[in-house]
């Protein structure tokens, strides 16, 4: 199966840049999109950004300016997260869109990573 692995979370000061990373690996399958969403304590996991096979981004509305996504072809994503703040203390986690031919047809499933812990402090 396909696998996506996340690196690059850590510790960083309020204001500070990080860049996460996700690799995705395995065969016989193509990527239609992949993304970056995350989740705090007590919180629902929430979109932060997409981008399409084709370049196509879609972000948290609260987080345009910050944060920017990108894909180096064919199967690894990037974070770039600049401004952050202590509200963005999370898990992040890669997800894919997969094509895979399953059972004689072809299906789209959802792949996600493991997740990477991202701490925004002083």
């Amino acid at each position: 199966q396909v696998q996506l692995v996340e690196s690059g979370g850590g510790l960083v000061q309020p204001g500070g840049s990080l860049r996460l990373s996700c690799a995705a690996s395995g065969s016989g399958f193509s990527i239609s999109a992949m993304g970056w969403y995350r989740q705090a304590p007590g919180k629902q996991r929430e979109l932060v950004g997409r981008i399409t096979s084709i370049g196509t981004t879609n972000y948290a509305e609260s987080l345009k300016g910050r944060f920017t996504i990108s894909r180096n072809a064919p199967n690894t994503l990037y974070l770039q997260m600049n401004s952050l703040k202590p509200e963005d203390t999370a898990v992040y986690y890669c997800n894919a869109d997969v094509l895979e031919r399953k059972h004689g047809a072809y299906i789209t499933t959802a792949y996600w990573g493991q997740g990477t812990q991202v701490t925004v402090s002083s």
